[in-house]
Order: C-alpha cells, then structure tokens, then sequence
C-alpha cells in the first residue's frame, strides 16, 4: 500500500484521488518525475502537476477517553475534544530552539503560554503530561555563526543550548520530561529516511541529497494547509529535485562542514526529519499533541505529518497540533531576528519580572497575535498589582489589621463559587485565560467593594473564613498559571531579598510605634474627684497642653510621611490602616528623564 499512499487503508480510491492519477499521467508531469535536467541554453521548464490536494478528511476523531477539554485543532480548523489515548497520560511533542543566538521575547511568549496550558491540564484536569522537546543543534545558521565566530558548531549549540534553558528557567517555564539532540540521533534519523525511500517515498539524487517525494503522497499532502500541486513553479536549473515541493531528508555535505557517513555519503539531516525522528523514538506511531509557533505550521510540521504517516503507514500521526500567535511589536510587525526589531529575554528581565511577563501573556489568547508595548506591560504589571493589594488588604482583614463595615458573606461565597466555575470552563474551552483572569478580576472587585475602609472600630462581626476561601483560592490560580505573588522574594530579585524583607518588617513595626505615639492623646496630668467639675479654666489648660503636645509630635508625623514617600520611589509601598501599617511592593518610581 504504501506505492499508493493516496488510496486510504483498506479502501478503494476516492474519486479526488482518482482524478489526481488520471491528471499526473499528463507528459508534463511525468517529464517532472523522470528528473531530466535543463539542457543548457534552453529556459528553465515548469514543473507542475495539475493536481490540487484536497487532503480529504484532514482530521479523524481518535479513540480514546475524553479529557474534558475543548481545544482548536489545526488539523481540523475547529475546537475539538481533546481525545487521550491514555486517561491520564497526554503525550506531547514541543519543537525546541534551533540554538545558534539568544532566545528573544518571541520565542518566550510561546514557549510561556504553551507552558501555561501544559500547567492547566496536569493541575485542574489531572493528567501527566510526557512531553518531549527535540533541540535542533546542527543547521545552516548554526554552521554560519560557528563559522563567523572561528569555533566548531558543537561548542556554540552547545552554549546557546544552555543559554536558552537558562531563560526558560528564568521564565518560569517547566522544563520537558526529556530534551533530545539532533546530534545525538544521527543513527536513528539514517534509519528513518532509509525506511522512507525503501517504500518509495524518498528518493537519492547523484549529489548525494535525499528528498522527500510530494508526488508519491497524493493528495495526503496538505493537511495543514491547502496545497495546490498544480500551481506554475518553476523550478531551479540547478536544482536536483524532481518537484519543486519536495523537501530535504538528508543533506549532501559541504566543504569543511560538520557531517556523517550515510549511505548516501557524508551529510547531515534536513530540518523536517528530525522532529519525525525524534518524536517517533519516543512516542511511536501515534502522539496526543503537537505544538509550536504558527511560523512553523507550513512547511515544518506539514512535513514532519507526511514524513511520520509514510514512515508508520498510518492513517493519523498527531491528533491535535496546537500553533501559538506570533508576538508583534507596536505597529503589528513580527518579532523576529531578520527584521532585527527583538528584544533578547536576558535584557527584558533586567527591567521586568518574569510574573508581568506570565500575566501579559494570560491577558492574551494563546492562538492570538499579542501586540508587545509599554502600554500592554503596564496593563500586566497594573494587574499583577491589583491582585496584590487585595490579597494585602484581605490578610489584613483576617489578621484584625484592616477596619470595615459588616461584609455581606453570603454575596462573597456565591461570588466565588460563581468565579470557580467560570475559571474552570474557561480552561475547558481552548485554553481561554483571558476569560479566566477576568473572572479573578471580578471577584477581587466584589472583595474590595466590601473591604472598604472605614476610620474607626465599626465593632461588626468579623468574617476572616470567607476572605481566607477567596485568598486562598486566587493563590491556587497563580501557583497553576505559574505565578507567584511571593513579592518580597521575587520582585526585589536581590540575593539577600528574604534578609531585606525582615528589615523591611522591623522598619514599618518601628514606624508605626513612632506614628501611634504622634498620634497619642495625651494624659491628664490631674484627675478631678468623682462628681467633681473640672474648672473651666483647668480645662483650657489641659486643650492647650495637648494642642502644644500634638504640635510638638508634628516633626514626628511629618518624618513618618517622608519615610512612606521615600520607600514608595523603591516600589515599597507602605498603606496606613486604622490600627496599624502594612507594607506591599509595586512599581518603582522611574526617574524623570533628563532634558
């Protein structure tokens, strides 16, 4: 069957199929088949075929057991139910960095919003996820940079390897279940292709090139995207493929270049074939999710599908392939290295934490195109801090530190309950955290609403349970989008920042003694016998001492001032409640720029 991969298993042929037969027995395409090079002088031929690839059904529903999630599908260009093949195992291939610079923030808004789902399905589903990520550590660039650089191309994946991991590991982002190099499976990648060409899929050239054969796959061929076979390309004079769309398996070497013997000769893989490979090797004939960049939806992974289906003469590879949205800078322009308009991560943490970036990536749909700016960061970072002074104000509020009004209990608990329910179906429904974070925002602000200060004791009931329930349920939330709100270790990012924070503590303790002594009324110095009316005289005196005695304290409270403004320029910002005085980070003040 597998000479003609275009009739389905264990069916006859389709009537599109048929007709892609009929119309490929044209000269023109067979001209293209037969591999007959341009004699010189003469203009360079078209290879065509007038076959459209119509792909057929381009997704099949897999068996299996339902995960509860709706998640939208490439394949099928629709949400699907995410079908395990295992019920509580999604294994799970992640296209790695081709390691030959710095990653920018490009890559990291992937490779963070694929790891915010990652945490969704194993912490609010319950399932394991094995997943794999292959890094591509020999390829042109890297030779290049190797090149430019006077050193071998190991030494420098090597090192942008560990660099790119030192970034996801800043990043917060989980790292695989296990990382595979290219180099490392040169064996098993030779072993692919031979298998691919023995069954008539790939074919040697007499450069010592292997190229995948489009027109072997039929109408199999384009399950990502429309394909169009028929389409006047011309093809290269100097070019050794039989169809313009066919792709490299194996590459012959180039002088003084990094290679391995083949049975082809010295050379190395293609792109495609390694992720193929890769995969394959761990996870078989079948895989439960795909995912990377929507860049690398054509060719890259409709490639990887032709490949992998030829190779395990399967009807469907992967089940559901999941492309993040490119991220933009201001203007609706790629972030990428050609254009030169990136942003490495290493220089993005030196003025931001890697939770605003996490929140600016929750703000935004994973499939979507995220617009990268100042104003979309400070609406993270605006965020960040709104949660922040509420989970401040709510602990307040439990520990007897913050004064309100009676809270209306019942509104709170069926705020949360509500709130639980639509954080949890939004997760079902693709992935939607926007939605999710919205849902939090709400309920902050209803707990907001009913922790409005007041300036003395209200001697209302206390109602520390439900406010704990909310607090602890927002802190569940961010530990599972990979958020931590543990501000006085993360935001300070200093070595000794757990040292400062307790110095921070003894600071605002002692502040808040000077300021209750400024605020003090002061006692009477006499006290009248009982029934005894106090002279009207005797009472002036005593508003006048204590009118001298406030005025006095005043350098006191007006230091206490200074000290709160000082520390807010650091991002120390100290709130002055009805019985005492707490502390929380936010922003730093940015110096004025100089004119």
């Amino acid at each position: 069957m597998l000479g003609a991969p275009w009739l389905p298993w264990g069916r006859c042929a389709r009537p599109a199929a048929l007709r892609w037969l009929k119309r490929c027995r044209r000269p023109s395409c067979a001209a293209a088949a037969g591999g007959r090079r341009v004699p010189p002088g003469e203009a360079p031929r078209r290879r065509w075929c007038s076959a459209v690839s119509e792909g057929g059904t381009k997704w099949v529903k897999p068996a299996g057991h339902d995960a509860g999630i709706q998640t939208y599908n490439s394949l099928s260009r629709s949400k699907e139910p995410l079908i395990l093949g295992n019920a509580d195992v999604v294994t799970w291939y992640s296209c790695g960095p081709t390691v030959y610079d710095h990653a920018h923030l490009g890559h990291a808004c992937s490779y963070v919003k694929f790891d915010i789902i990652r945490r969704i399905i194993t912490k609010i589903f319950g399932k394991e996820v094995i997943m794999v990520m292959g890094i591509t550590d020999i390829d042109d660039k890297i030779i290049k940079r190797a090149n430019e650089m006077n050193i071998s191309p190991t030494a420098l994946a090597r090192f942008y390897e560990e660099d790119f991991k030192q970034d996801m590991e800043a990043l917060k982002v989980l790292p695989p279940t296990i990382y595979m190099r290219v180099t490392e499976n040169i064996p098993q990648i030779i072993a692919f292709i031979q298998q691919l060409v023995t069954s008539g899929h790939g074919y040697a050239t007499s450069r010592g090139n292997v190229y995948f054969d489009i027109l072997s796959w039929g109408d199999r061929y384009g399950k990502l995207r429309d394909i169009y076979l028929d389409a006047e390309e011309e093809l290269a004079a100097d070019s050794d493929k039989r169809h313009i769309k066919d792709f490299a398996l194996w590459k012959a070497a180039k002088p003084q270049e990094l290679c391995w013997d083949s049975p082809w000769g010295k050379g190395r893989p293609g792109w495609h074939i390694e992720c193929s490979t890769i995969s394959s090797l761990v996870f078989g004939r079948h895989l439960d999710i795909h995912t990377g960049g929507i860049d690398l939806a054509f060719p890259h992974h409709e490639n990887e599908i032709a490949q992998c289906e030829a190779y395990h003469q399967c009807q469907q590879w992967g089940n559901y392939f999941l492309h993040s949205g490119h991220l933009h800078v201001k203007g609706s322009v790629k972030m990428s290295k050609s254009l030169k308009n990136y942003i490495t991560i290493k220089d993005f943490l030196k003025s931001s934490s890697p939770d605003q970036f996490r929140m600016f990536c929750l703000r935004t749909g994973y499939r979507s195109a995220t617009e990268y700016g100042d104003e979309s960061m400070n609406d993270a970072k605006s965020v960040l801090q709104t949660i922040a002074s509420f989970m401040s104000s709510a602990t307040a509020y439990m520990k007897g530190q913050h004064t309100c009004d009676a809270v209306r209990e019942d509104i709170l608990w069926e705020r949360l309950s509500h709130t639980k329910a639509v954080v949890k179906a939004s997760c079902a429904d693709d992935f939607n955290t926007p939605r999710a974070v919205s849902a939090i925002m709400d309920l902050i602000h209803h707990g907001n609403r009913q922790l409005k200060a007041v300036t003395k004791e209200a001697g209302s009931p206390r109602s520390a349970v439900v406010f704990g329930a909310i607090v602890s349920y927002i802190q569940e939330f961010l530990n599972t989008t990979g958020i931590s709100l543990d501000d006085r270790q993360v935001a300070l990012e200093l070595k000794h920042s757990a040292m400062l924070s307790s110095v921070i503590d003894e600071l605002v303790s002692f502040r808040v003694q000077v300021r209750d002594f400024a605020l003090a009324t002061p006692e009477t110095t006499s006290v009248p016998a009982e029934g005894a009316i106090l002279p009207k005289e005797a009472k002036q005196q005593q508003k006048e001492k204590r009118r001298q005695l406030l005025q006095e304290r005043e350098p006191l409270l007006q230091a206490c001032d200074r000290l709160r403004q000082d520390l807010a320029v650091y991002g120390i910002n100290i709130k002055d409640r009805s019985m005492t005085s707490t502390w929380e980070l936010g922003e730093p003040i940015k110096e004025p720029e100089k004119s």
